[in-house]
């Protein structure tokens, strides 16, 4: 497995397709994270929008390879190691987003509150990794379940993860939207709320998808 994630890594990073969505998430953040705003808000703000980004790295990562090289490493490793390297590969690099995007936060929100009280900036920061986190690994669900194999003709696809993304981020029944919801009620209380249930939701929703993809990965290998 470390080979394969190499392998993945290396395919991510040669072909410059990260480019795109990296720009997205800076200029998300740029327009988003301004200096003083609510630090709450801020990791709110920068955690939503991690959930489009880790569907296209997810994207980028399923159709980096040629059809032979895929071919290739699915012999030598088995497909379904071959296609959780690549989602472990996006989940890596949708992390270095959130973690950056956490410590930008940190750098320029204002912990202070309307009635003079400080929000404890470390458990904040905290929570807002732990909504990143939320974020990501829903936006990593979507992209498993949204291409190849369970989808594989891109123009279902697309708008099926656009859709999905959407319906995430605006449904109350969604752990993503749970996360989001927290750090906004969070800031308005200026408490800081862990978004502990929802993490463990998307984790077992995230798990599943990526299960399902690697066990029809090799079906249709």
């Amino acid at each position: 497995m470390t080979a394969l994630l190499r392998y993945q890594a290396a395919l991510l990073i040669g072909s410059h397709r990260w480019l795109p969505p990296v720009i997205l998430y800076a200029a998300w953040l740029a327009i988003g994270v301004q200096g003083g705003s609510p630090i709450l808000d801020s990791f709110g703000y920068a955690a939503g929008g991690l959930l489009p980004v880790a569907v296209w790295l997810t994207r980028i990562c399923f159709t980096n390879e040629p059809p032979a090289a895929r071919n290739c490493a699915a012999a030598a490793a088995g497909p379904d190691r071959a296609h959780l390297a690549a989602v472990l590969t996006a989940a890596g690099a949708a992390l270095v987003l959130a973690v950056v995007g956490v410590g930008l936060v940190v750098l320029l929100g204002d912990p202070r509150f309307h009635d003079h009280r400080v929000v404890p900036v470390l458990p904040a920061a905290v929570a807002g990794l732990l909504t990143a986190l939320t974020c990501l690994l829903m936006g990593i669900a979507i992209g498993a379940l949204s291409n190849w194999p369970v989808v594989r003709s891109p123009a279902w696809g697309i708008p099926a993860s656009l859709t999905a993304t959407l319906l995430l981020l605006v449904l109350g029944a969604s752990p993503a939207n749970a996360a989001l919801s927290g750090m906004i009620t969070g800031s308005a209380h200026g408490t800081v709320l862990a978004p502990w249930l929802p993490l463990a939701a998307t984790v077992v929703i995230a798990a599943a998808a990526v299960a399902a993809a690697c066990a029809l990965t090799s079906r249709r290998s």
